[in-house]
């Protein structure tokens, strides 16, 4: 058809043609190409565009929703972290209060404790010491009057060797030199 036009334009016009002037047949041939480009443009390969589009601004958005809705739930973990770390540092403070509070009160019993075993030997110490003193005294009172018994006899010119007469020899010897040292601090005096 096109091939026809062409040969019978150039058997009929034997004009000159002007290039830059197209043929009426030319334009409405390529307004028929164009507009039937266009339907099929609009019936079949818009709609896939713009289907794809779509599909393509869903997934999108969905997945923009999604990571604003993933987002959201971990502000909310991390605030719940936060929280959990708070009460844990609390917990942790009042934990090493407790301790504190705990050692003192060891140490004040630990303190308490020395203290009554401190006491308890020292009360101890002076027992010993007290009963040395006395097992020193009566060793002593059994060398004096062993002593005094001996010097007595000799004095007498009898030995003494009567257990009971020695006993109150002995004894009075010592009342004697009790009742005499701390008045002159000398001792038994030359009487």
């Amino acid at each position: 058809m096109i091939k026809t036009s062409i040969v019978r334009l150039a058997a009929e016009g034997g004009g000159e043609h002007n290039p830059l002037v197209p043929e009426w047949i030319e334009v409405a041939l390529a307004l028929v190409v164009f507009a039937i480009l266009v339907f099929v443009f609009a019936k079949f390969i818009v709609p896939n565009f713009e289907k794809t589009y779509a599909e393509r601004t869903d997934a999108i958005e969905g997945g923009l929703k999604q990571a604003e809705q993933k987002q959201a739930a971990a502000d909310e973990k991390l605030a719940e972290l936060e929280k959990q770390l708070g009460e844990a540092r609390q917990e942790a403070a009042r934990i090493r209060e407790e301790a504190r509070e705990q050692g003192a009160q060891i140490v004040s019993e630990m303190r308490d404790q020395a203290q009554t075993e401190a006491a308890r030997i020292v009360e101890h110490g002076k027992a010993q010491i007290e009963a040395e003193r006395q097992q020193a005294v009566t060793a002593l009172r059994a060398e004096v009057g062993s002593l005094a018994t001996g010097l007595a006899g000799r004095i007498v010119g009898e030995a003494l060797d009567d257990e009971a007469r020695q006993s109150r020899v002995i004894e009075r010897f010592l009342a004697d030199l009790e009742t005499s040292s701390p008045a002159n601090g000398t001792g038994h005096g030359a009487s």
